[in-house]
């Protein structure tokens, strides 16, 4: 089984939601056996919150469903999971930095890599914007999870 963390800041928008899209898209693949996902922030501020209003919202309106309570990242993540995905590259930063990230920095990609229209940017927050942030932050993160999975898939 493969297991896959994605890493924003505070796990209430972001990385919630590409959790829900992974397990959404391999569910339609009948993949569900072979894959596990979580999401966490590096930061703690939303620890046991469920995720903003406005990203159930969106994913909702997108027919995504996301059943995520916060967590920070720990360090036995870096064991735990075969490959971590952090949304921008303050948040890869952040990891790096921790004590022995260094053992693990070949399971450490951002996000977009994965992504088929901008590869290696960053996923923008969209904490501080409107529902068209959140839309445009659900369309990223559906592309790259789309992008993710096959190449999950034809490895």
């Amino acid at each position: 089984m493969t297991r896959i963390l994605f890493v924003c800041l505070g796990n209430i928008c972001r990385s919630p939601l590409a959790e829900a899209l992974f397990k959404h898209q391999i569910r339609e693949k009948s993949l569900e056996m072979a894959f596990e996902a979580d999401s966490c922030g590096t930061a703690d501020y939303h620890i046991g919150m469920s995720p903003d209003p406005r990203t159930i919202r969106n994913a909702h309106k997108n027919k995504i469903f996301i059943n995520h309570l916060g967590r920070q990242f720990h360090p036995v993540d870096f064991e735990k999971f075969d490959l971590i995905l952090p949304m921008d590259v303050s948040n890869r930063s952040h990891l790096f930095r921790m004590q022995h990230a260094d053992l693990y920095t070949s399971k450490i990609k951002l996000m977009r890599s994965f992504d088929s229209k901008d590869k290696g940017a960053d996923v923008p927050d969209p904490y501080h914007g409107d529902e068209s942030d959140f839309q445009e932050v659900f369309e990223i993160l559906n592309r790259s999870v789309r992008g993710l999975i096959q190449i999950l898939v034809t490895r």
